[in-house]
Protein backbone atom coordinates (compact mmCIF):
# COMPACT_ATOMS: atom_id res chain seq x y z
CA UNK A 1 0.00 0.00 0.00
CA UNK A 2 2.66 2.04 0.97
CA UNK A 3 4.41 2.02 -2.47
CA UNK A 4 1.78 2.07 -4.30
CA UNK A 5 1.01 5.43 -2.42
CA UNK A 6 4.54 6.50 -3.19
CA UNK A 7 4.23 5.82 -6.63
CA UNK A 8 1.31 8.13 -7.06
CA UNK A 9 3.34 10.79 -5.60
CA UNK A 10 5.96 10.83 -8.05
CA UNK A 11 3.18 10.35 -10.87
CA UNK A 12 1.42 13.15 -9.51
CA UNK A 13 5.07 15.45 -9.43
CA UNK A 14 5.98 14.74 -12.56
CA UNK A 15 2.29 15.45 -14.21
CA UNK A 16 2.84 18.91 -12.23
CA UNK A 17 6.22 19.21 -13.69
CA UNK A 18 5.22 19.11 -16.62
CA UNK A 19 2.15 20.88 -16.94
CA UNK A 20 4.75 23.88 -15.37
CA UNK A 21 7.21 23.51 -18.43
CA UNK A 22 8.75 26.54 -19.41
CA UNK A 23 9.06 25.04 -22.95
CA UNK A 24 6.73 22.61 -24.99
CA UNK A 25 9.72 21.82 -27.63
CA UNK A 26 13.23 22.37 -26.98
CA UNK A 27 15.76 21.60 -29.89
CA UNK A 28 19.44 21.05 -28.57
CA UNK A 29 22.96 21.64 -29.95
CA UNK A 30 22.38 21.66 -33.30
CA UNK A 31 24.06 24.30 -35.62
CA UNK A 32 21.57 27.54 -35.91
CA UNK A 33 21.38 29.35 -39.21
CA UNK A 34 19.30 32.39 -38.74
CA UNK A 35 20.54 34.98 -41.97
CA UNK A 36 17.65 37.60 -40.17
CA UNK A 37 19.62 37.57 -37.25
CA UNK A 38 23.51 37.08 -38.53
CA UNK A 39 23.63 33.52 -36.92
CA UNK A 40 25.16 30.81 -37.65
CA UNK A 41 26.79 28.90 -34.71
CA UNK A 42 25.42 25.72 -32.41
CA UNK A 43 22.94 27.12 -30.54
CA UNK A 44 19.19 25.26 -28.49
CA UNK A 45 16.06 26.81 -29.86
CA UNK A 46 13.09 26.28 -27.69
CA UNK A 47 9.29 26.82 -28.74
CA UNK A 48 6.17 27.82 -26.25
CA UNK A 49 2.73 27.79 -27.73
CA UNK A 50 3.64 27.50 -31.33
CA UNK A 51 6.07 30.45 -31.46
CA UNK A 52 10.20 30.66 -30.79
CA UNK A 53 10.67 31.38 -27.34
CA UNK A 54 14.61 31.40 -27.09
CA UNK A 55 17.81 30.74 -28.85
CA UNK A 56 20.85 30.54 -26.45
CA UNK A 57 23.70 29.21 -26.09
CA UNK A 58 22.76 26.87 -23.29
CA UNK A 59 18.89 26.18 -22.29
CA UNK A 60 18.41 23.66 -20.07
CA UNK A 61 16.57 20.77 -21.13
CA UNK A 62 14.62 20.57 -17.57
CA UNK A 63 12.49 23.53 -18.79
CA UNK A 64 11.10 22.07 -21.45
CA UNK A 65 8.47 19.23 -22.16
CA UNK A 66 9.97 17.54 -24.88
CA UNK A 67 14.07 17.68 -25.70
CA UNK A 68 15.37 16.74 -28.87
CA UNK A 69 19.39 16.65 -29.93
CA UNK A 70 20.09 17.83 -32.88
CA UNK A 71 24.12 17.55 -32.38
CA UNK A 72 25.71 17.13 -35.79
CA UNK A 73 22.54 18.75 -37.59
CA UNK A 74 21.74 22.17 -39.21
CA UNK A 75 18.92 23.87 -37.52
CA UNK A 76 17.26 25.83 -39.98
CA UNK A 77 13.73 27.95 -39.97
CA UNK A 78 11.35 26.14 -42.15
CA UNK A 79 12.06 26.22 -45.53
CA UNK A 80 9.67 28.53 -47.82
CA UNK A 81 9.32 27.94 -51.39
CA UNK A 82 7.82 30.53 -53.34
CA UNK A 83 7.65 28.66 -56.51
CA UNK A 84 4.86 25.32 -56.14
CA UNK A 85 1.61 24.42 -58.45
CA UNK A 86 -0.64 22.72 -55.39
CA UNK A 87 -4.34 23.22 -56.73
CA UNK A 88 -5.05 19.80 -57.41
CA UNK A 89 -8.83 19.41 -56.33
CA UNK A 90 -10.36 20.28 -59.42
CA UNK A 91 -9.73 16.95 -61.74
CA UNK A 92 -9.32 19.19 -64.92
CA UNK A 93 -6.50 17.10 -66.81
CA UNK A 94 -3.90 19.04 -68.26
CA UNK A 95 -4.33 21.79 -65.93
CA UNK A 96 -2.39 23.59 -63.28
CA UNK A 97 -5.67 23.86 -62.01
CA UNK A 98 -5.67 20.56 -61.99
CA UNK A 99 -4.23 17.33 -62.85
CA UNK A 100 -0.80 19.39 -62.93
CA UNK A 101 -0.62 20.08 -59.64
CA UNK A 102 0.21 18.07 -56.51
CA UNK A 103 -1.43 18.26 -53.11
CA UNK A 104 1.14 20.07 -50.77
CA UNK A 105 1.77 17.97 -47.31
CA UNK A 106 2.57 15.07 -49.52
CA UNK A 107 5.89 16.98 -51.11
CA UNK A 108 6.56 19.38 -48.12
CA UNK A 109 7.48 18.43 -44.37
CA UNK A 110 9.45 16.00 -45.45
CA UNK A 111 11.99 17.86 -47.03
CA UNK A 112 11.50 20.46 -44.69
CA UNK A 113 9.84 22.80 -46.20
CA UNK A 114 6.81 24.49 -44.29
CA UNK A 115 5.56 27.11 -46.49
CA UNK A 116 4.18 27.28 -50.01
CA UNK A 117 3.52 30.21 -52.52
CA UNK A 118 1.40 28.83 -55.05
CA UNK A 119 2.78 30.21 -58.43
CA UNK A 120 -0.58 31.91 -60.37
CA UNK A 121 -2.64 28.08 -60.96
CA UNK A 122 -5.50 30.26 -59.70
CA UNK A 123 -7.16 33.83 -61.17
CA UNK A 124 -9.89 35.37 -59.36
CA UNK A 125 -12.86 33.69 -60.98
CA UNK A 126 -11.68 30.44 -59.21
CA UNK A 127 -9.28 31.46 -56.15
CA UNK A 128 -12.24 30.69 -53.73
CA UNK A 129 -12.46 27.02 -54.64
CA UNK A 130 -8.55 26.99 -54.84
CA UNK A 131 -8.79 28.21 -51.02
CA UNK A 132 -11.66 25.94 -49.72
CA UNK A 133 -10.22 22.73 -50.81
CA UNK A 134 -6.81 23.69 -50.53
CA UNK A 135 -5.15 26.05 -48.73
CA UNK A 136 -7.79 25.66 -46.09
CA UNK A 137 -7.18 22.04 -45.44
CA UNK A 138 -3.72 21.76 -45.82
CA UNK A 139 -1.02 21.31 -42.75
CA UNK A 140 1.52 23.11 -44.85
CA UNK A 141 0.96 27.27 -44.97
CA UNK A 142 -0.20 27.58 -48.68
CA UNK A 143 0.15 31.12 -50.02
CA UNK A 144 -0.88 32.51 -53.26
CA UNK A 145 0.48 34.54 -55.99
CA UNK A 146 -3.14 35.16 -58.20
CA UNK A 147 -2.60 34.67 -62.12
CA UNK A 148 -3.74 37.72 -63.97
CA UNK A 149 -6.02 35.66 -66.05
CA UNK A 150 -9.01 35.46 -64.59
CA UNK A 151 -9.64 31.58 -65.15
CA UNK A 152 -6.32 30.75 -64.04
CA UNK A 153 -3.20 28.24 -65.48
CA UNK A 154 -5.35 26.45 -67.49
CA UNK A 155 -3.12 25.71 -70.54
CA UNK A 156 -3.20 28.18 -73.81
CA UNK A 157 -6.94 28.40 -74.21
CA UNK A 158 -7.07 30.80 -71.17
CA UNK A 159 -3.16 31.76 -70.51
CA UNK A 160 -3.45 33.24 -73.84
CA UNK A 161 -6.69 35.66 -73.76
CA UNK A 162 -6.31 38.89 -73.22
CA UNK A 163 -9.49 39.12 -72.62
CA UNK A 164 -9.45 37.66 -69.74
CA UNK A 165 -6.32 39.82 -68.13
CA UNK A 166 -8.57 42.21 -66.48
CA UNK A 167 -6.36 43.86 -63.44
CA UNK A 168 -9.23 45.77 -61.25
CA UNK A 169 -11.07 42.24 -59.98
CA UNK A 170 -7.30 40.75 -59.73
CA UNK A 171 -6.33 43.46 -57.29
CA UNK A 172 -9.97 43.31 -55.69
CA UNK A 173 -9.70 39.28 -55.13
CA UNK A 174 -6.36 40.58 -53.32
CA UNK A 175 -7.50 43.14 -51.06
CA UNK A 176 -10.17 40.78 -49.86
CA UNK A 177 -7.34 37.99 -48.93
CA UNK A 178 -4.05 39.85 -47.74
CA UNK A 179 -1.43 38.22 -46.30
CA UNK A 180 -2.85 34.98 -48.26
CA UNK A 181 -2.51 36.31 -51.85
CA UNK A 182 0.89 37.70 -51.61
CA UNK A 183 1.48 38.65 -55.73
CA UNK A 184 0.34 38.64 -59.08
CA UNK A 185 1.44 35.87 -61.16
CA UNK A 186 1.88 36.50 -64.88
CA UNK A 187 2.82 32.98 -66.78
CA UNK A 188 3.14 31.20 -70.29
CA UNK A 189 1.89 33.66 -72.24
CA UNK A 190 2.56 33.02 -75.97
CA UNK A 191 2.27 36.45 -77.78
CA UNK A 192 4.42 39.48 -78.60
CA UNK A 193 2.14 41.75 -76.53
CA UNK A 194 3.34 43.19 -73.17
CA UNK A 195 0.02 42.70 -72.11
CA UNK A 196 0.12 40.22 -69.16
CA UNK A 197 2.89 42.05 -67.54
CA UNK A 198 1.18 45.63 -67.65
CA UNK A 199 -1.72 44.21 -66.17
CA UNK A 200 -0.07 42.36 -63.69
CA UNK A 201 1.61 45.25 -62.55
CA UNK A 202 -1.42 47.33 -62.64
CA UNK A 203 -3.35 45.06 -60.75
CA UNK A 204 0.31 44.55 -57.88
CA UNK A 205 0.37 48.23 -57.63
CA UNK A 206 -3.50 48.47 -57.20
CA UNK A 207 -2.96 45.68 -54.10
CA UNK A 208 0.18 46.79 -53.58
CA UNK A 209 2.10 43.36 -53.68
CA UNK A 210 4.34 41.96 -56.03
CA UNK A 211 4.49 40.70 -59.01
CA UNK A 212 6.34 37.60 -60.26
CA UNK A 213 7.09 37.09 -64.49
CA UNK A 214 7.19 33.53 -65.90
CA UNK A 215 8.08 35.48 -69.39
CA UNK A 216 6.65 33.12 -71.59
CA UNK A 217 7.68 32.72 -74.88
CA UNK A 218 10.87 34.81 -75.86
CA UNK A 219 9.93 37.33 -78.88
CA UNK A 220 12.12 40.37 -80.58
CA UNK A 221 9.58 42.69 -79.96
CA UNK A 222 9.62 42.29 -76.11
CA UNK A 223 13.40 41.56 -74.53
CA UNK A 224 13.61 40.72 -71.49
CA UNK A 225 15.91 43.73 -71.11
CA UNK A 226 12.91 46.07 -71.76
CA UNK A 227 10.95 43.80 -68.98
CA UNK A 228 13.51 43.85 -66.29
CA UNK A 229 15.04 47.72 -67.19
CA UNK A 230 11.19 49.21 -67.61
CA UNK A 231 8.09 47.19 -66.51
CA UNK A 232 9.10 45.99 -63.60
CA UNK A 233 8.99 47.68 -60.25
CA UNK A 234 11.39 47.07 -57.53
CA UNK A 235 10.82 44.24 -55.73
CA UNK A 236 9.07 42.46 -58.61
CA UNK A 237 10.26 38.78 -59.07
CA UNK A 238 11.80 37.56 -62.18
CA UNK A 239 11.67 33.83 -61.74
CA UNK A 240 13.52 30.93 -63.88
CA UNK A 241 16.32 32.97 -64.25
CA UNK A 242 18.52 30.10 -65.27
CA UNK A 243 16.10 28.85 -68.01
CA UNK A 244 18.27 30.35 -70.86
CA UNK A 245 15.15 30.20 -72.75
CA UNK A 246 14.65 34.21 -72.80
CA UNK A 247 18.77 35.42 -73.33
CA UNK A 248 19.51 35.10 -69.54
CA UNK A 249 22.69 34.40 -70.84
CA UNK A 250 23.37 36.46 -74.18
CA UNK A 251 24.86 35.23 -77.33
CA UNK A 252 28.77 35.86 -76.03
CA UNK A 253 28.29 33.98 -72.83
CA UNK A 254 27.20 37.08 -70.54
CA UNK A 255 25.05 37.56 -68.00
CA UNK A 256 22.51 39.70 -70.05
CA UNK A 257 22.90 43.37 -69.20
CA UNK A 258 19.29 43.66 -68.55
CA UNK A 259 19.64 40.97 -65.50
CA UNK A 260 22.29 43.21 -63.93
CA UNK A 261 20.58 46.14 -64.59
CA UNK A 262 17.26 45.18 -62.93
CA UNK A 263 19.18 43.77 -60.33
CA UNK A 264 20.33 47.28 -59.79
CA UNK A 265 16.96 48.62 -59.82
CA UNK A 266 15.76 45.97 -57.37
CA UNK A 267 14.15 42.86 -59.87
CA UNK A 268 14.64 39.57 -57.81
CA UNK A 269 15.60 36.45 -59.35
CA UNK A 270 14.42 33.37 -58.30
CA UNK A 271 15.19 29.89 -59.19
CA UNK A 272 11.96 28.21 -60.41
CA UNK A 273 13.95 25.10 -61.64
CA UNK A 274 10.58 23.40 -62.14
CA UNK A 275 10.63 20.58 -65.56
CA UNK A 276 12.09 23.35 -68.12
CA UNK A 277 14.04 26.17 -66.65
CA UNK A 278 16.96 25.26 -65.19
CA UNK A 279 20.18 24.26 -67.04
CA UNK A 280 24.00 23.67 -65.81
CA UNK A 281 25.06 25.30 -69.20
CA UNK A 282 23.11 28.00 -68.35
CA UNK A 283 23.81 28.25 -63.96
CA UNK A 284 27.49 27.86 -64.27
CA UNK A 285 28.57 30.77 -66.50
CA UNK A 286 26.21 33.03 -65.36
CA UNK A 287 27.00 32.07 -61.10
CA UNK A 288 31.10 31.79 -62.10
CA UNK A 289 30.06 35.65 -63.03
CA UNK A 290 28.44 35.96 -59.86
CA UNK A 291 25.03 36.40 -60.49
CA UNK A 292 23.04 34.20 -57.90
CA UNK A 293 19.45 34.22 -57.27
CA UNK A 294 18.01 36.36 -54.33
CA UNK A 295 15.80 33.22 -53.51
CA UNK A 296 15.78 29.37 -54.47
CA UNK A 297 12.56 27.57 -55.40
CA UNK A 298 11.40 24.46 -57.14
CA UNK A 299 8.26 25.09 -59.79
CA UNK A 300 6.81 21.73 -58.14
CA UNK A 301 4.93 19.81 -60.04
CA UNK A 302 3.40 16.23 -61.60
CA UNK A 303 6.23 16.54 -64.11
CA UNK A 304 9.12 18.69 -62.26
CA UNK A 305 9.26 15.95 -59.23
CA UNK A 306 9.77 13.03 -61.08
CA UNK A 307 12.75 14.56 -63.41
CA UNK A 308 15.84 17.04 -62.83
CA UNK A 309 14.47 19.17 -59.89
CA UNK A 310 12.81 16.46 -57.68
CA UNK A 311 12.38 18.55 -54.36
CA UNK A 312 13.10 22.13 -52.54
CA UNK A 313 16.41 19.91 -51.29
CA UNK A 314 17.49 18.76 -54.56
CA UNK A 315 17.58 22.15 -55.75
CA UNK A 316 19.24 23.39 -52.91
CA UNK A 317 21.74 21.02 -53.26
CA UNK A 318 22.72 22.50 -56.92
CA UNK A 319 23.62 25.41 -55.56
CA UNK A 320 25.82 23.63 -53.02
CA UNK A 321 27.46 21.87 -56.15
CA UNK A 322 27.40 25.51 -57.80
CA UNK A 323 29.87 26.46 -54.94
CA UNK A 324 27.52 28.69 -52.81
CA UNK A 325 27.89 28.33 -48.90
CA UNK A 326 25.45 26.29 -46.83
CA UNK A 327 24.72 29.22 -44.96
CA UNK A 328 23.85 31.09 -48.11
CA UNK A 329 21.64 27.99 -49.40
CA UNK A 330 19.39 28.38 -46.82
CA UNK A 331 19.22 32.02 -46.42
CA UNK A 332 18.12 31.73 -49.95
CA UNK A 333 15.41 29.46 -49.26
CA UNK A 334 14.36 31.01 -45.48
CA UNK A 335 14.98 34.72 -44.50
CA UNK A 336 14.73 35.44 -48.49
CA UNK A 337 12.01 34.48 -49.99
CA UNK A 338 9.95 35.51 -46.59
CA UNK A 339 11.46 39.06 -47.09
CA UNK A 340 10.19 38.81 -50.95
CA UNK A 341 6.69 37.79 -50.42
CA UNK A 342 6.37 40.17 -47.52
CA UNK A 343 5.99 37.84 -44.52
CA UNK A 344 8.50 38.29 -42.40
CA UNK A 345 7.21 36.30 -39.52
CA UNK A 346 8.94 33.07 -41.48
CA UNK A 347 12.24 32.04 -42.12
CA UNK A 348 14.25 33.45 -38.88
CA UNK A 349 13.97 32.86 -35.25
CA UNK A 350 13.50 35.32 -33.86
CA UNK A 351 11.51 35.11 -30.36
CA UNK A 352 7.47 35.70 -31.28
CA UNK A 353 8.43 34.41 -34.96
CA UNK A 354 6.25 31.52 -35.65
CA UNK A 355 8.15 27.86 -34.76
CA UNK A 356 8.53 26.38 -38.39
CA UNK A 357 11.69 24.27 -38.21
CA UNK A 358 13.95 21.99 -40.29
CA UNK A 359 16.25 20.08 -38.73
CA UNK A 360 18.78 19.16 -41.74
CA UNK A 361 21.75 16.85 -42.08
CA UNK A 362 24.66 17.24 -44.50
CA UNK A 363 25.55 14.33 -45.91
CA UNK A 364 29.39 13.90 -47.86
CA UNK A 365 29.37 11.52 -50.42
CA UNK A 366 29.48 11.44 -54.35
CA UNK A 367 25.82 12.48 -55.28
CA UNK A 368 24.66 13.47 -58.92
CA UNK A 369 22.31 16.27 -59.69
CA UNK A 370 20.65 16.83 -63.33
CA UNK A 371 19.66 19.56 -65.12
CA UNK A 372 16.15 20.03 -67.02
CA UNK A 373 17.72 18.02 -69.89
CA UNK A 374 19.07 15.15 -68.14
CA UNK A 375 22.72 16.38 -68.13
CA UNK A 376 24.76 15.59 -64.83
CA UNK A 377 26.59 17.43 -62.46
CA UNK A 378 28.63 15.47 -59.58
CA UNK A 379 28.53 16.74 -55.82
CA UNK A 380 29.96 15.93 -52.24
CA UNK A 381 27.23 17.04 -50.24
CA UNK A 382 23.86 17.29 -49.96
CA UNK A 383 21.00 18.20 -47.58
CA UNK A 384 18.71 15.04 -45.43
CA UNK A 385 16.09 16.36 -43.75
CA UNK A 386 15.57 14.48 -39.99
CA UNK A 387 12.79 16.18 -38.60
CA UNK A 388 10.07 18.90 -39.25
CA UNK A 389 8.50 21.21 -37.11
CA UNK A 390 5.52 23.33 -38.02
CA UNK A 391 3.33 25.87 -35.55
CA UNK A 392 6.08 24.37 -32.74
CA UNK A 393 4.98 20.33 -33.40
CA UNK A 394 7.04 17.92 -34.63
CA UNK A 395 5.21 16.94 -38.21
CA UNK A 396 7.78 15.22 -39.93
CA UNK A 397 10.50 12.71 -37.95
CA UNK A 398 12.74 10.76 -40.70
CA UNK A 399 14.66 8.86 -38.14
CA UNK A 400 12.43 8.88 -34.64
CA UNK A 401 14.70 11.05 -33.13
CA UNK A 402 12.29 12.98 -31.17
CA UNK A 403 10.72 9.41 -29.89
CA UNK A 404 11.52 6.99 -27.07
CA UNK A 405 13.53 3.29 -28.02
CA UNK A 406 10.62 1.40 -27.47
CA UNK A 407 12.27 -1.57 -25.22
CA UNK A 408 12.71 1.50 -22.60
CA UNK A 409 8.47 1.79 -22.90
CA UNK A 410 6.02 -0.10 -20.37
CA UNK A 411 5.22 -3.28 -22.08
CA UNK A 412 1.86 -2.16 -23.36
CA UNK A 413 2.72 1.56 -24.36
CA UNK A 414 0.58 3.39 -27.07
CA UNK A 415 0.43 6.82 -27.31
CA UNK A 416 4.33 8.49 -26.89
CA UNK A 417 3.80 11.58 -27.91
CA UNK A 418 1.97 14.77 -26.05
CA UNK A 419 -0.32 17.05 -28.05
CA UNK A 420 1.92 20.23 -26.80
CA UNK A 421 5.01 18.90 -29.29
CA UNK A 422 3.71 16.51 -31.11
CA UNK A 423 1.94 16.75 -34.36
CA UNK A 424 2.26 13.50 -36.12
CA UNK A 425 -0.68 11.69 -34.74
CA UNK A 426 -2.92 13.59 -33.32
CA UNK A 427 -6.04 11.38 -34.63
CA UNK A 428 -4.59 8.32 -33.07
CA UNK A 429 -4.13 9.80 -29.94
CA UNK A 430 -7.74 11.46 -29.81
CA UNK A 431 -9.29 8.07 -30.18
CA UNK A 432 -7.06 6.68 -26.82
Amino acid sequence: MKLCFVFLSLAASFAVAQQQAQYDLLIQGGHVVDAKNGLSAVRDVAIRDGKIAAVSEHIDPATALKTVSAKGLYVTPGLVDIHVHVYASTGEAHSYAGDNSVFPDGFTFRVGVTTVADAGCAGYKNFEDFKEHIIDRSKTRVLAFLNIVGAGMRGPKYENNLADMDPQPAAEMAKKHPGLIIGIKTAHYAGPEWTPVEHAVEAGTLAKIPVMVDFGTNHPERPITDLLEKKLRPGDIYTHCYSGLRNELDVSGHVNQGMIEGRKRGVIFDVGHGGGSFAWRIAVPMTKQGFWPDSISTDLHISSMNTGMKDMLNVMDKFLALGMSIDDVIARSTWNPAREIHHEELGNFSVGSAADIAVLRVQKGRFGFTDMYGARMDGNQKFLCEMTVRNGKIVYDLNGISRPEWTKLPSDYKAVGDPRWDGLNPARRSAQ
